[in-house]
């Protein structure tokens, strides 16, 4: 009797790194990390300044790139919805089923991708842009619409196509062909074989670090949000005794929720977001000014439909005429490309734990799922809680507009204050959902970052738990040492650091167009095997990914694993 026992799926197909270069992306990015916060806690004003004059430099000479990627982005998802590839080919091959329900799916991907961003900035960006909307200027009567329907398009549609292209490529390369979930290896075979192992390991560290980064500084500014949360109804002084109180707390509600898993873990604290969410947005809506939120949403949605194409393309050529002195002075450096940077710097864990996640569906249900629907529910909360503040702000002669310019994070409390009968109420679940929401978004950047860093071997929980400690720990020194502005100076170069990983990211959705385009006979017969749990299949790879398949019927295909 042969061996029946069970064969883990996907296969493994791709190839792993050589002793040197796990090496290397296992201790290169800490040392790295611990030289960079180093130089900043010793030199603050100088890589302050080192970092401000690169991002002028990012800004003043690669807007155009951005607005581009974006475009490209929307292009590519649209794509995979309306073409044959799209509907043919499944995550996991053809009789894959979903792991999750809808429910649980989207409220996990929407946790992990723009739940702690949408806190701070639903309220914060209406208001700071009511009076100042290129493209949209001119609607006549409702000026203040015009930094609802940016916002609607900074954080909706185009954002999460950004996001969904990253994880297709993911996706497909691992629930398919086999190879990890890392970005090495949806990328690298697109170059000459002489070149894949050096690449692979640069890939790999620039993914590592922006995922490192990225979730430290979110969690300083969590900390600081959840602390001014708190301070709206308890009356505690922030600073830096309760932001490692807080630190500490979420940390330790992120390792436990890391150690139990994701249908244990983070499945359940996604879906308590989304009941938490849906009670928040209602509760605004029908206590605050119901016919106000109602009337603007309508009238907003429209522009926003209007506008999208203008606003996609927009690079405000004529900033362009001479140099530019100071990010400051360009529009798009406070916000579209501010925000595209974010997107990218961020793409690597959330894009990571969304492929991870997302076994099961056709990539037409894929980018459907990651795009529109997440897209509707950006656009209701920001319509709802956007257009409360505007009004809350008229009737207090710009209180809301004071508050925000003093402390960015305190605008939806602000607004909150401001709804009669149960604002004091909402004022405790919107600090809940901060906390909770940097908890999902830490819990999937440790599962990605555990993938990237020990891939092909699965970590086990307790590698993740130390993952979260030690971007704990990089907060608490960021924050408690620091203070805010340190933690500002890190994250603006993180996201500088989206301009070479945007390189990285086009290589890689090239190749997954490659891969579909050239996705022929021997190739499903491939994403078959790959997920055939049947042990008496064979599937041998050689030393560089490529794979040969031996299938029941006795067809012996020589596949590529590209």
């Amino acid at each position: 009797m042969p061996n029946k026992e069970p064969v883990t799926i996907p296969r493994f197909t791709g190839r792993d790194l050589p002793p040197v270069g796990r090496l290397v992306i296992q201790f290169t990015p800490p040392i790295a990390i611990i030289a960079l916060i180093v130089m900043v806690l010793r030199y603050p004003d100088g890589v302050a300044s080192v970092i401000f004059d690169l991002r002028t430099h990012v800004t003043g000479g690669f807007t155009w790139l951005f607005i581009l990627y974006s475009l490209f982005a929307v292009a590519v998802c649209g794509w995979l919805v309306f073409s044959k590839v799209g509907s043919r080919v499944r995550l996991g091959g053809p009789k894959a089923k979903p792991e999750y329900s809808n429910f649980a799916w989207y409220s996990m991907l929407f946790a992990c991708g723009q739940g702690i961003g949408l806190i701070f900035w639903s309220v914060a960006q209406p208001i700071m842009l009511r009076d100042e909307s290129p493209v949209i200027q001119a609607m006549e009567g409702n000026v203040a619409g015009g930094g609802l329907v940016w916002a609607y398009f900074h954080w909706g549609f185009t954002a999460w196509a950004m996001y969904c292209v990253v994880a297709v490529c993911l996706a497909y390369s691992h629930h398919n062909l086999g190879k990890t979930l890392t970005f090495r290896e949806a990328t690298v075979d697109l170059l000459p074989r002489w070149a894949r192992g050096g690449a692979g390991v640069v890939v790999e560290l620039l993914a590592i670090m922006a995922t490192i980064l990225g979730l430290s500084t979110s969690f300083a500014f969590a900390a600081m949000q959840f602390t001014s949360g708190l301070t709206s109804f308890t009356g505690l002084t922030s600073g830096p005794t309760i932001w490692l109180l807080v630190i500490v707390g979420l940390g330790t509600a992120a390792a436990i929720s890391a150690f139990f898993g994701i249908s244990r873990g983070m499945r359940l604290i996604s879906e308590t977001n989304s009941l938490l969410s849906v009670l928040l947005v209602v509760a605004a809506f029908v206590f605050g000014p119901t016919l106000f939120i109602i009337s603007n949403i309508t009238q907003t949605f429209g522009s926003y439909f209007a506008n999208f194409v203008p606003m996609s393309f927009w690079t405000d050529a004529p900033s362009t005429a001479e140099p530019l002195r100071s990010w400051q002075q360009s529009w798009n450096g406070w916000w579209t490309v501010f925000i595209w940077c974010w997107v990218i710097a961020f793409s690597p864990f959330v894009a990571g734990f969304i492929a991870r996640i997302s076994r099961g569906r056709t990539l037409r249900e894929f980018v459907i799922g990651v795009t529109i629907i997440p897209s509707l529910i950006v656009m209701v909360w920001i319509g709802v809680l956007g257009s409360a503040a505007i009004y809350y702000d008229d009737k207090s002669g710009r209180a809301i507009s004071d508050a925000v310019n003093a402390d960015v994070a305190s605008g939806l409390f602000a607004m909150l204050e401001s709804i009669p009968l149960v604002g004091s109420l909402l004022l405790v679940v919107a600090t809940i959902l901060v906390a909770t929401y940097y908890v999902t978004s830490l819990d999937a950047g440790t599962y990605a970052l555990a993938d990237f860093v020990s891939a092909p071997k699965r970590a086990g929980a307790w590698f993740r738990v130390v993952l979260v400690l030690s971007i704990g720990a990089v907060a608490t020194v960021l924050l408690t040492l620091g203070g805010s502005g340190v933690v500002d100076t890190v994250q603006t170069g993180t996201i500088i650091g989206a301009f070479p990983f945007s390189i990285v990211i086009l290589l890689m959705i090239v190749n997954t167009i490659r891969r579909l385009l050239n996705r022929d006979r021997s190739v499903r017969e491939l994403e078959k095997v790959v997920n055939d749990p049947d042990p008496e299949v064979e599937l041998k790879v050689d030393g560089e990914g490529d794979a040969q398949a031996a299938p029941r019927d006795g067809w012996k295909p020589s596949v590529s694993g590209s």
